[in-house]
C-alpha cells in the first residue's frame, strides 16, 4: 500500500519516525520504520519532491491505515509549509491510532559461538582478503628473494590493518548504513555488537597490525599500513560526505597494498611498485563507479556525495578513462623489468574488452552496462595479477643460482 506525504507534516505518526526539516536542509536523517519501507526523491536543493510511505500489513493497523489513505493521498506537496489546523487534527486522530511500545533497557547479549562470524563481518573479509592477495603479489613481483617468514608477517599484519579500517569505518558511519539498502544489515546496524565493542576491535587490530609489520618486517612497510589505516578512517570516510574526492582518496588506498608487499620483500620502492600500486589504483574507478551506478537512491538517501550522484557524467568518463589507463601501465611493467614483454601482448586483449564495457557504460549509461562494468570488473583484476605472476622475471636469487651453474658446467 503507497501513500504520499510531506515529511514536514509527519514528524512522528505511530510507530513511523521520519526525518524533520528546516527550510531545504536536512537536520535529521532517520528513519526507523518496523513494518515500512520507504523511498525519498531529493531535488538539487535538498527539498523533497516526495515521500513514499509503504505499510506492508495495513491489516494490523487499520484506523491508521485508514487515515493514511484519506490524508496522505492528498498530501505529496513538494512545499515545506506548515500543515494547517485540519491537517493537524488528522495526525492527531493518527497517532494514538497505532499502539505505542513502550522503550525498555535490556542488556545486550552476545553470542560467542557467533563472535568469530561478527568480526569477520567487520573486517569485510572477502575485500580484506583481495588487499591482502594483492599485497602478497606486490611481494611476489619484488626483484629480491622471498623469504616465507617475512612474507608471512607481511600478510598478517596487512590482513590485520585492512581489518581495523573496515571495522572502524563502520563505527563511524552507523547512522548513516541504517540508511542504505547495502548497508541495513551490518552488524552494528543490527545492534549484533555494541559500538564501543566494534571500535576496542578496530583499535586492537589496528594496532597488532601496525605492530607486527614494525618488529617483524621493517619500517617502511609499517608506515605504509599505518598511514593507509589513517587515510581510510581519518580521510576517506569523513570525506564521503563532503566532496567527490572521497573516490580517489579510496582508489589510493586501494594502491597502497602492493607498495607494503614490494617494501616488505626489498626495504624500498622501485619504478616497478608505483606502476603496480598504479594499476590497483585506476582499476578502481571503472570498479567501482560501475558499482556506485545502481546504488544512487541509497547513497542520496544517506548523504553520501558521490561522484554518481553529484556528477554522473564525470563518474562514467572517469571509469573510461582509467580503463585506458590500464593498457598503458600494463605496458610499462615490462619497461621497469618486472615482467618480460609478453605481458603487454597478453594483457591487451584483457584490457581493451573492460575498456569497451566502460565505453558502453559511458554511452548508455544505464543499469545493465554498469552490471556488466562491474562484473567484469571483478574478474579482470585476478585475471590480470595471474598474467602478470605468471610473465614475471626471475628474482635475484633465482639468477645467481642461473648464473653459478653456468659457471660450473664451463669449468
Amino acid at each position: 500500500m503507497l501513500y504520499h506525504c510531506s515529511l514536514y507534516q509527519f514528524r512522528h505518526v505511530g510507530r513511523f519516525k521520519t526525518n524533520i526539516f528546516a527550510g531545504s536542509r536536512l537536520l535529521r536523517t532517520t528513519l526507523a520504520p518496523l513494518h515500512s519501507s520507504r523511498e525519498s526523491s531529493l531535488c538539487t536543493n535538498g527539498r523533497i519532491l516526495h515521500y513514499k510511505l509503504y505499510i506492508s500489513n495495513p491489516a494490523k493497523n487499520p484506523d491508521v491505515a485508514k487515515v493514511f489513505h484519506k490524508f496522505m493521498s492528498t498530501a505529496s506537496s513538494t512545499t515545506l509549509e506548515k500543515p494547517g489546523q485540519k491537517q493537524q487534527q488528522l495526525i492527531k486522530k493518527a497517532i494514538p491510532a497505532v499502539e505505542e511500545e513502550e522503550e525498555v533497557w535490556r542488556q545486550q547479549k552476545v553470542d560467542l559461538k557467533l563472535l568469530p562470524t561478527y568480526y569477520m563481518r567487520l573486517a569485510k573479509i572477502r575485500l580484506t582478503g583481495m588487499v591482502v592477495l594483492t599485497a602478497m603479489a606486490g611481494y611476489a613481483l619484488a626483484p629480491e628473494a622471498i623469504h616465507l617468514d617475512t612474507f608471512m608477517w607481511m600478510s598478517l599484519g596487512t590482513l590485520l590493518c585492512s581489518s581495523s579500517a573496515n571495522a572502524i569505518n563502520q563505527w563511524m558511519e552507523i547512522p548513516f548504513d541504517s540508511q542504505m539498502a547495502r548497508t541495513q544489515n551490518r552488524v552494528l546496524v543490527r545492534g549484533l555488537l555494541s559500538a564501543s565493542h566494534v571500535l576496542a576491535f578496530g583499535i586492537v587490530t589496528g594496532a597488532i597490525g601496525v605492530t607486527s609489520l614494525l618488529t617483524q618486517v621493517n619500517g617502511l612497510t609499517a608506515l605504509l599500513g599505518g598511514a593507509n589505516l589513517l587515510l581510510y578512517t581519518c580521510i576517506y570516510t569523513p570525506l564521503k560526505r563532503l566532496s567527490i574526492v572521497n573516490t580517489w582518496m579510496g582508489s589510493l588506498v586501494g594502491g597502497i597494498p602492493p607498495l607494503m608487499g614490494w617494501a616488505a620483500c626489498t626495504g624500498s620502492l622501485g619504478p616497478g611498485a608505483l606502476v603496480l600500486a598504479g594499476i590497483l589504483y585506476s582499476w578502481q574507478f571503472p570498479h567501482f563507479n560501475a558499482l556506485s551506478w545502481n546504488l544512487r537512491p541509497d547513497y542520496s538517501r544517506a548523504g553520501y556525495r558521490m561522484m554518481c550522484v553529484t556528477d554522473p557524467a564525470l563518474c562514467r568518463r572517469v571509469a573510461l578513462r582509467h580503463s585506458i589507463y590500464l593498457i598503458g601501465l600494463s605496458t610499462l611493467l615490462p619497461l621497469c623489468d618486472v615482467t618480460s614483454w609478453w605481458l603487454a601482448l597478453d594483457s591487451l586483449p584483457l584490457n581493451t574488452y573492460l575498456t569497451w564495457l566502460a565505453w558502453r557504460f559511458y554511452q548508455q549509461s544505464d543499469s545493465k552496462s554498469s552490471r556488466e562494468l562491474f562484473r567484469f570488473s571483478l574478474l579482470h583484476l585476478p585475471v590480470l595479477m595471474l598474467l602478470i605472476m605468471f610473465h614475471k622475471k626471475p628474482k635475484k636469487n633465482n639468477r645467481d643460482v642461473v648464473d653459478t651453474l653456468d659457471v660450473a658446467i664451463e669449468t
